[in-house]
């Protein structure tokens, strides 16, 4: 029977008449046979019903949430919980072909057009990808690709999957002539003017290559970078509209505006991935491909890697997904290609995807939950930072059971309350943030929260100055803000005090054993020892621990001081520029506020802390105690560092140093460590394993070195006319 014939009311007429013929064949057996002939047809039919039921409620609800991500950029649902649904849509297809509809989002690839923009029609369909969630789905991936190869051998490439929009730019005789959105694969929208204003895009290309540039398809995924991302977000508040809940929907929101300007002025990037003359791919290589676009000027992602083996693109996707939080944009996977372009050919695809890729997701960093609880932390300064408890989910790998609200104000304007129903993202912090509220879930059962007026902790008043979004603590002898102080003073990017940990923490200021971070320097065996769970050995550890702290440098004092709006970054600024703590703490707004990177508010702020009487004795203390309060000699001032102004990105592995260790003595001599490979940087550290970064900087002419050309570096006695690499 086929798929036409079962759906609608010929599926209905068809089981009716099954039925039929059944009770027909009934009536020749006994009274008792035909019961229960009867009955167990009655069961068949219902569980029919009930999974045709489900199949049709799951369409319905996918159609939506489409609607609802690539129409209107306001997603209720995480990706993971989309693709459960349409992994179970797939499965019940599967077991029941004739429940398949024509217009199933199983063989659809994406959304349908935005109002606005005109339609575009691509002449070869813009597949979306098969995913797998485990390595164990990447190694049954290449045993498929094996099987379709027959015994040739072949390579694939692995590139990032960014987590943007993707488009399809069309170029003429090398000149721009349109971009359009992927749509729902066969059909995009026409976003030429828009595209334009993406400045990694090129309107003019710098080379053609024959017939090439003639009729020259390139497609790659708009993005926008971590930092744009927070800057419109912050624009956003400010105009009292809603928040791009990440940067792939604030990609997909902009590119849908249509106004130009306004595009402008959120400064969209790009990555071309493929290019394709007329309807066809023109190198014998995917990575062939990849290296002309680099060549007629497209920005094209550089951390990817030729592999041979499956087994090369699993260290690949895990070496990625440990670095993920350092790159500048969000990814969230990998995208395994073979490489050889005719094989691709050859593999061919399904109605919705390639068989010759593979998209490995990483574990999701979005998802729904209930909100159980909301609960007021305290921290270091006092402030008073609003902490949803979670109806525990599985994110990013880990159970999650708490996300934070930040202030009062995004209280106020997510309109969180307890019992809401929420999507929460985990994307490099240490704990996730609520992005919306699912209004569609709420009873009415929801309580409104109230901010409280005294500090949960101590009791004590609080205040929130005006024009400032924080409330903060103001009593001084606040025991939370006391131990949120020890632990960043002791944490690894401050003075590294291994073993110096909350319970430690909490019991010495109980005991009154510690008032302030200097009285840490004055701690004997015996006083940690008589703590619960302690011992001799212990704290003779933790000991020494504290004396090694005192030889850090300036730069991890001046952070694990905890000044507001002073991070490791400015920390170490403030220690080249100023070299010792007693001339910073001597220093005026205007000297602050005239380096490079410190601004007025970072300025004031400084001045502030050190204006403290309280903390000028603390200073003093610390100095008496033994702790470094001096730039070493060794180490020279930012502006006249032999890395001063400088770029450097590290890769591989170095003989001797961590990266931290390597980008820590880098940045002490005035240079700056980025995290990808460009014409800006002037020079690469490699060391052994070291990727596609290398392969960008002999690319790019940047010039490479290894750890021991680094330290001569450091030392003043590289030859400045060493031959480029």
């Amino acid at each position: 029977m086929s798929k036409q014939n079962c759906t609608g009311g010929d599926k209905s007429a068809a089981r009716v008449a099954q039925l039929v013929t059944l009770r027909y064949d009934a009536c020749t057996q006994s009274k008792k046979d035909q019961a229960r002939t009867l009955e167990l047809m009655v069961r068949r039919a219902s569980k029919k019903k009930t999974v045709a039921e489900e199949a049709e409620q799951l369409r319905a609800e996918l159609r939506r949430h489409e609607e609802l991500y690539y129409v209107y950029d306001s997603p209720e649902i995480s990706d993971a919980e989309y693709d459960a649904m349409l992994t179970r849509l797939q499965e019940i297809e599967e077991a029941h072909p004739e429940l398949q509809t024509p217009d199933s989002p199983t063989v659809r690839v994406g959304g349908r057009s935005a109002e606005g923009f005109d339609e575009f029609l691509h002449r070869r369909p813009m597949l979306s990808l098969d995913n797998s969630y485990n390595i164990e789905e990447l190694r049954r991936f290449d045993e498929r690709c094996r099987k379709l190869a027959e015994g040739r051998a072949f390579d694939y490439v692995a590139e990032l999957k960014i987590d943007g929009l993707s488009l399809s730019l069309h170029y003429e005789r090398g000149v721009l002539i349109a971009g359009a959105t992927r749509g729902d694969g066969w059909r995009g929208e026409d976003v030429t003017g828009n595209v334009r204003t993406i400045r990694s895009i090129p309107l003019r290309l710098k080379e053609t290559n024959g017939n090439l540039g003639k009729d020259l398809e390139v497609r790659g995924e708009a993005y926008i970078a971590r930092e744009t991302f927070e800057r419109i977000n912050a624009e956003r508040e400010e105009a009292s509209e809603a928040r791009f809940a990440n940067p792939r929907n604030a990609a997909a929101g902009t590119l849908r505006q249509l106004d130009p300007r306004i595009v402008a002025r959120r400064k969209l990037s790009f990555f071309a991935y493929d290019a394709l003359a007329g309807d066809r791919k023109f190198f014998a290589t995917h990575r062939e491909g990849l290296q002309w676009l680099e060549r007629i000027g497209f920005q094209v992602n550089s951390h990817r890697a030729l592999c041979s083996s499956i087994e090369e693109v699993i260290e690949f996707c895990n070496r990625m997904e440990a670095e993920r939080d350092k790159l500048q944009y969000e990814i969230d996977g990998v995208v395994v290609k073979v490489n050889s372009t005719a094989l691709q050919d050859e593999f061919g695809q399904t109605t919705k995807a390639p068989r010759w890729a593979i998209a490995y997701k990483y574990p999701a960093r979005q998802a729904t939950t209930q909100v159980l609880s909301i609960v007021v932390q305290v921290g270091r300064t006092g402030a008073l930072t609003p902490v949803a408890n979670l109806q525990p989910v599985q994110l990013a790998g880990t159970v999650v059971a708490r996300a934070t609200l930040h202030n009062e104000d995004e209280i106020r304007r997510l309109d969180v309350r307890v019992s809401d129903w929420v999507m929460i993202e985990k994307s490099g912090e240490i704990i996730p943030k609520v992005l919306k509220v699912v209004e569609q879930k709420r009873t009415g059962a929801e309580t409104i929260f109230q901010m409280p007026t005294e500090c949960p902790v101590c009791g004590g008043h609080v205040s929130r100055p005006e024009g400032e979004v924080v409330a903060r603590c103001v009593a001084a002898d606040c025991p939370a803000q006391l131990k949120a102080r020890l632990l960043h003073f002791a944490s690894r990017r401050a003075m590294r005090i291994e073993g110096l940990g909350e319970a430690l923490a909490e019991q010495l200021i109980a005991k009154k054993i510690v008032g302030d971070v200097a009285d840490i320097y004055n701690l004997k065996v015996e006083d940690v020892a008589a703590l619960e769970r302690r011992a001799e050995k212990s704290a003779t550890n933790l000991l020494a621990q504290i004396e090694r702290s005192k030889t850090r440098d300036l730069n991890n004092l001046i952070f694990g001081l905890g000044l507001r709006h002073v991070g490791e970054r400015t920390a170490g600024i403030l220690a080249r520029n100023f070299r010792s703590l007693e001339r910073l703490a001597a220093t005026s707004v205007e000297e602050l506020d005239a380096v490079h990177e410190i601004g007025l508010t970072v300025a004031e702020r400084v001045r502030d802390w050190f204006d403290d009487p309280t903390n000028g004795r603390l200073c003093e203390r610390l100095r008496a105690a033994g702790v470094r309060t001096e730039m070493e000699a060794s180490v020279a001032r930012s502006g006249d560092a032999p890395l001063a102004g400088k770029q450097f990105v590290l890769t591989g592995k170095l003989p001797t140093m961590t990266r931290d260790e390597a980008q820590a003595v880098i940045e002490a001599q005035g240079g700056r460590v980025a995290s990808s490979v460009s014409k800006k940087t002037d020079y690469v550290v490699a060391g052994d394993d070291a990727g596609s970064k290398l392969d960008k900087a002999i690319q790019l002419g940047v010039e490479v070195l290894d750890e021991p050309q680094l330290l001569e570096i450091l030392n003043g006695q590289m030859d400045e006319t060493r031959e480029v690499a």
